[in-house]
């Protein structure tokens, strides 16, 4: 790095305090541009809305996930290119703007693993030329990210992954506070923010509050980006609105389900209200997850029903994986696995170490499952809080973590996923969300569980279009070689269980759900199925795990959201909404009869 370069990333140690428009005015046309946050979580949206305002053009935009901040930059014309692991709108589905100039090839997209990027980001905050890492083997992940490369490790010469530095002009950022001095307070999973700050010449930063220095550190669990980090801070409250702020407000999912059915202009429906953030956000933001604990709630999805749906019986398969030895990452955007993982600590597995929001929140206590309260739940009975770079070097590239269950849109005989883009036969692509960090996972962690909802040729084909992860360290003697844990693969569908053979490399079908035949499975498999010498029957789930299910884990049935198709996911979605606001109100209630009462 030349002198110049090294100076402009090196910060004063106190930042300028300014406002709105202030920050906005700091981001230049052209930039390296970085967006801290994560799904709904602490997103800089008041910032996005004055930087698009502004009509910034020709943004590189950089970061672990599209999502919103990518569809309000698009919706701009704001940006000129696209690296990222990812890019969801979770629960409602995938991004219009994003898919939209992906499938035209409007905007170039480079698609990145989440190691990749991590060691990218490392490399330009530790003045590197390049940093390696493991490589994704069973995917095709290597030659989609830019300047990556497979060289011999000079020590060993066994083959490694190197990356060149990522370094962005500028990062903006969402926290709760900051103190007078500059410091910045930031509450729960972190997700990228730290690499991205230390990779960046500029870091821009919207918080609720500034307190009097000393204060940084009061009320609750925090991580500190320190002054000398951070370029310019302005006090905007509600800036993350309708994403959350913990411990401020929760995410405003009626506002943000409101603004995509209506098919308005982002910057038109993602205005703070002039009353500001509702106070039921607020308020649900301090409900505590012991009150949740045990109450019979006023309406569960499919109480009293004593057959199992799909949905939960594959909910109840998927966690019958896990036991007490179990360390389980769940991501973001899957509800089915986060209730698997839930409902196995809740009964048979309650040693079993969950952690949720990416590996944001370690060691979490299961709480009933609602929009609003999943994150703050999950942020207070969580032992720790980290960021995405800390937990893939503390436990997922040392083979650590044993489960991670992922919902796959394709995959094929040997259990390769692609969920990257789909080709067409007029010869255009149905893209599609991302990798995210699947390609590493599929190797480093123990058991490589996929899951598809709708067992169909579309679905399980002969061989994917791309392969965005897959399993190729299988055998026990290839994974030990490795550091990595032994462990199986398994492909579980609303028909059958498939598992990876060690000696054929391909899935053989070792169990079906009750009901199902051999010949539903082969004629719904778009390659041939193969069944297992000792296939048997999944055996229905009993009347108690079912209740736990629906009373405990999943009452307002957020599971289903995987199991419907997009006709039906705007009336599914406004049922769960109206559904957590009745519940969020109801324990407020709760809560509000104990206080009066104690």
């Amino acid at each position: 790095m030349d002198a110049a370069l090294h100076q402009s990333l090196v910060k004063p140690n106190r930042p300028i305090f300014t406002d709105l428009a202030g920050l906005a005015a700091m981001v230049a046309d052209g930039d390296v541009f970085g967006v801290g946050g994560h799904h709904f979580a602490r997103l800089p949206v008041a910032l996005l809305n004055a930087v698009a305002a502004r009509g910034v053009g020709g943004l590189r935009y950089v970061s672990w996930a599209g999502g919103l901040p990518l569809e309000m930059l698009l919706e701009a014309e704001a940006v000129a290119s696209i690296d990222l692991c990812f890019s969801s709108l979770d629960i409602f589905g995938l991004p219009p703007r994003f898919r939209a100039v992906a499938e035209a090839g409007a905007v170039p997209v480079s698609d990145w693993t989440a190691l990749g990027m991590i060691q990218a980001l490392r490399a330009a905050e530790q003045n590197l030329p390049s940093l390696p890492f493991q490589l994704p083997e069973g995917s095709d992940m290597m030659a989609r990210m830019p300047g990556a490369a497979t060289v011999d490790d000079p020590a060993s010469g066994e083959a490694v992954g190197v990356v060149p530095p990522l370094r962005l002009d500028t990062v903006v950022l969402h926290a709760p506070r900051a103190d007078a001095l500059g410091n910045v307070a930031i509450v729960g999973a972190r997700a990228l923010d730290w690499p991205m700050a230390a990779a960046a010449r500029k870091v821009l930063v919207t918080v609720e509050e500034i307190v009097p220095a000393g204060e940084i550190a009061r009320d609750d669990r925090h991580m500190v980006l320190t002054r000398n980090r951070v370029t310019a801070i302005a006090r905007v409250e509600g800036g993350a609105w309708p994403a959350s702020c913990l411990p401020r407000y929760v995410t405003d999912y009626a506002a943000l389900n409101a603004a995509f059915a209506s098919g308005a202009p982002l910057a038109e429906t993602l205005r703070l209200p002039a009353a500001g953030v509702p106070p039921t956000l607020r308020t649900a933001a301090h409900l505590p997850a012991a009150g949740a604990a045990g109450r019979r709630f006023p309406t569960v999805i499919n109480r009293g029903n004593p057959a199992a749906t799909t949905d939960e019986a594959m909910a109840i398969r998927i966690a019958a994986e896990l036991d007490n030895d179990s360390f389980a990452s769940a991501g973001a955007v899957s509800p089915l696995a986060n209730v698997a993982y839930r409902l196995a600590k809740a009964t048979h597995a309650p040693d079993m170490f969950v952690a949720t929001m990416t590996c944001g929140h370690l060691d979490i206590t299961p709480s009933p499952l609602s929009l609003s309260l999943i994150e703050p739940f999950d942020a207070e009975t969580a032992a720790a809080h980290a960021g995405g770079d800390d937990t893939y070097s503390a436990y997922y590239q040392g083979g650590a973590v044993t489960h991670e269950i992922i919902a796959a849109a394709q995959v094929d005989a040997r259990a390769r996923v692609n969920n990257i883009a789909i080709a067409r036969k007029d010869g255009g692509t149905i893209r599609l969300p991302g990798q995210g960090g699947m390609a590493d996972v599929a190797n480093m962690h123990g058991n490589y569980v996929i899951y598809v909802t709708r067992h169909a040729p579309l679905s399980l084909v002969a061989a994917v279009d791309i392969a965005s992860c897959g399993r190729a360290y299988l055998t026990p003697e290839e994974r030990e070689a490795r550091g990595y844990r032994p462990g199986a693969v398994k492909l579980i569908t609303d028909l059958c269980v498939f598992e990876l053979d060690e000696v054929s490399r391909e899935l053989v079908v070792t169990e079906m759900f009750p009901g199902v035949t051999r010949d539903q499975v082969a004629g719904a498999t778009g390659f041939p199925a193969v069944f297992a010498a000792d296939c048997c029957e999944v055996p229905p789930p009993g009347p108690e795990i079912l209740e736990v299910l629906r009373e405990r884990i999943d009452p307002l049935g957020l599971r289903r959201l995987e199991f419907v198709g997009s006709r039906q996911r705007g009336g599914l979605l406004d049922e769960v909404i109206a559904l957590d606001r009745e519940l969020v109100a109801f324990l407020a209630d709760g809560v509000e009869t104990e206080r009066k009462a104690g």
